[in-house]
Parts: structure tokens; sequence; C-alpha cells
């Protein structure tokens, strides 16, 4: 089974087979090998995957709760649809989160916080913007991201950014047409602001940087 390399479990233990299968299958979705509508057939993930039904059954409820697929009654799962709400609900999501994350990253910062988090993290997203694979550059812009929540040193918000990052990745995956390029210089300007410590200006630029992407993410949709 190959799977997206995720953090380190507690201890280093390994992930459990219904980890590994949510992994799986969640990469199967965002890459398209799960076209969206279309249903998981149980025996022939089992069968792709070289696991029982039982983690396969354990992964679907996770899968469903971080928006990836749907559940019926006699169909199973089903691959979730992007539409027009969706797309708007995730924005709007990402504004109230992300927003107020920025203002007290830069607050944490001007508390004497260090912004070794967000460096690595825009240190390795200049990396694989380089190799312009658009899996890789849509995880580390999720990265990216997930590291300012991080900073901003509220576990409330980060374990809220931890349920929707994966339809975060999903989103830049699809919309990987849209300039990389654009997207790193966004970040920088982002980090310098809250490397700064001013609460205002970091708020602001985080607003800017989302909102952008809003109307092109569409139009990349649409072009699909």
């Amino acid at each position: 089974m190959t799977v997206e390399t995720d953090a380190p479990t507690e201890e280093g233990r390994p992930d459990s087979l219904s980890r590994q299968a949510y992994l799986a299958i969640r990469e199967g979705i965002i890459l398209g090998r799960y076209p969206q509508g279309s249903r998981l057939a149980e025996q022939r993930l089992a069968e792709e995957l070289e696991v029982s039904r039982v983690p396969l059954r354990e992964a679907v409820p996770q899968l469903e709760m971080d928006g990836f697929v749907r559940t019926f009654p006699r169909r199973g799962a089903v691959v979730t649809k992007w539409d027009a709400k969706a797309v708007d609900d995730l924005f709007d999501l990402r504004l109230c989160l992300e927003v107020g994350a920025a203002r007290f990253a830069a607050r944490q910062v001007s508390q004497g916080a260090s912004i070794q988090l967000l460096t690595e993290a825009l240190t390795a997203s200049q990396n694989v913007v380089d190799e312009g694979d658009p899996y890789k550059i849509a995880q580390a812009s999720t990265r990216y991201h997930e590291a300012v929540v991080d900073l901003a040193d509220n576990q409330l918000m980060t374990t809220l950014m931890r349920s929707v990052t994966g339809r975060m990745l999903w989103l830049f995956y699809l919309t990987s047409q849209l300039d990389a390029d654009d997207a790193f210089e966004d970040h920088v300007t982002l980090r310098d602001a809250i490397a700064s410590g001013n609460e205002r200006v970091a708020e602001s630029i985080a607003y800017a940087h989302i909102e952008r992407d809003r109307i092109p993410s569409f139009s990349a949709l649409d072009a699909r």
C-alpha cells in the first residue's frame, strides 16, 4: 500500500491499518483515481490496498467526517462532488479560522515566539515549487497554512484546522493550474507580516491571500 507521508505517530509506532487505508483512499480521491460521484466498492478497495474489509470500514467514517465521501443506505460510500457551495463554504471557513490565526500568530511572535515553523514551511514550499509536482506543491501549501495556525498556539484552532486541511489539499490540487509562484510570494509576505508582530497587518494580509484565490478557483475547476 503506497500512501502519502504523514507525520510520525505517537512514540514512533506505525500507522494502524485503518489509518493507512484512510490515507490511501484519501490520496486516491484527491488524485482522481476514485472520481467525484463514484462509489467506493469495498471488495475492489480491499484487493487494491491488500487489506481486509475491517480497516476499510473503520476508515470510511473519518473520510466522511473530513468531507471526502458521503455514505448512503445500500450504496455505501460515494466520493463527494465539488460544487459552488462547497468551494464557498471552504473559503468562508478559512477566512474565519486562518485570518484569526494569523492575528494570534503575530501576537505570539510579539511576545517572543519563534517563526522557525513558518520559515521551514516556506523552504519546503520553495523546493517543491521548483520541482513543479502539483500534488507536492498542494501538500506544501497546506502544511504552510497549518504552520500559521500552529504558531497561534491555540489547541482548539489547531484541531479545527486539522479537520479541514484534507479538503484544502484536495482543492489546492484541483486548482494546481493557478500560479504557484504567486502563492509562494503571498506566503512570504504573510510570514513577514506575522514576524513583524503587528496583529492587524497579519490579519489583513491573511484575508487578502485567501480571498484572492476564491474566484480563480472557480475558474480553474470549470476548466477541468
